[in-house]
């Protein structure tokens, strides 16, 4: 009898687990498909809820943290990748969740992240700018030209800065290969630029900039947030 007891206890806890996946599985997918109608994605994007165990957090309406990887986003004819939203603290009530209502659906802090590539730096840079590449949290760049009636050829390193508009890129250090040495003040102006950033997800302003490898990664945080403020900004 003990044994029959012991095994009816652990099928019980293998269906409650199984259940609880399964529970996962479709809320991630109707999140996805909610997100992606509200913002003319081209496909669906990869939704992940963190936190076990799963239906305990349906039942208090309350999740720990919701990761919503949309991949692309593009406004104004402007591209950035790796586009991923951090949600902490989401307040889902059960009544709306199985309603199919997501406009009460709030959250604590969300985190948007993207990409924004060097090809889009490099296209907005002055025409001296040749190459950069990440060293550091700034910019590596290659320089020639003509700057204030002379000219330049070298090398130098910019620094990245978040601004209302998206990034500003100005030098902190220029050397030049054999020529004369212009002072940084003088380039300063000349050598200084601005990248205007699509609005991301959320309209959440930019507040922090870093060069990685695949591009510069733009962050911005949002309090308490509304999953339909994901919809895109209209053009």
């Amino acid at each position: 009898m003990r044994k029959v007891l012991v095994v009816l206890l652990l099928l019980a806890i293998v269906g409650v687990v199984a259940a609880d996946r399964i529970g996962v599985r479709i809320a991630e997918d109707r999140i996805a498909r909610e997100v992606a109608a509200q913002t003319e994605l081209t496909r669906q994007p990869d939704v992940t809820i963190h936190g076990i165990p799963f239906l305990t957090q349906v039942v208090g309406g309350e999740y720990e943290h919701i990761e919503i990887a949309i991949g692309d986003w593009t406004e104004q004819g402007v591209t950035v990748t790796d586009v991923t939203v951090d949600m902490r603290g989401v307040a889902a009530p059960l009544s709306e969740v199985t309603g199919g209502n997501t406009a009460n659906v709030t959250a604590r802090t969300a985190t948007v992240s993207a990409v924004v590539p060097y090809s889009l730096i490099q296209k907005n840079a002055p025409r001296e700018v040749k190459r950069l590449a990440p060293q550091g949290d700034n910019l590596a760049v290659d320089l020639e030209g003509s700057l204030l009636g002379l000219r330049l050829a070298g090398s130098g390193v910019v620094e990245l800065k978040p601004t209302a508009r998206g990034i500003a890129v100005s030098p902190v250090s220029v050397k030049s290969d054999g020529g004369p040495q212009i002072p940084l003040a003088a380039l300063k102006r000349q050598l200084t630029w601005t990248v205007q950033v699509p609005a991301l997800p959320l309209g959440a302003k930019i507040s922090e900039v870093r060069a990685t490898e695949g591009g510069v990664r733009v962050g911005a945080t949002a309090q308490n947030v509304k999953l339909n403020d994901l919809q895109q900004v209209q053009k």
